[in-house]
């Protein structure tokens, strides 16, 4: 059972990266990762989002994840240095 002290953590850490540069790891099951480049740009109570950098090929995208994703290792954050 996850504690609310938990995630508390993790949102705190979260926040307090706001505005750097991270690389998302997401676990999607069966043995599929994907892996994503881009900055915290915004925090919420519940979720996060991570505005992706945009290339030639591959528009700017904004996604969201769940601090709970994190605590349970769906998604892996790693920062990046700038």
């Amino acid at each position: 059972m996850m504690k609310q002290m938990d995630v508390n953590k993790v949102r705190n850490a979260v926040k307090s990266h706001t505005g750097k540069k991270v690389k998302v790891r997401i676990n999607r099951g069966r043995h599929r990762i994907d892996e994503t480049v881009g900055f915290i740009s915004e925090t919420y109570p519940s979720i996060f989002l991570v505005k992706t950098q945009g290339s030639t090929d591959m528009p700017v995208r904004t996604m969201s994840y769940s601090y709970t994703d994190v605590l349970t290792k769906d998604v892996e954050l790693i920062l990046c240095r700038q």
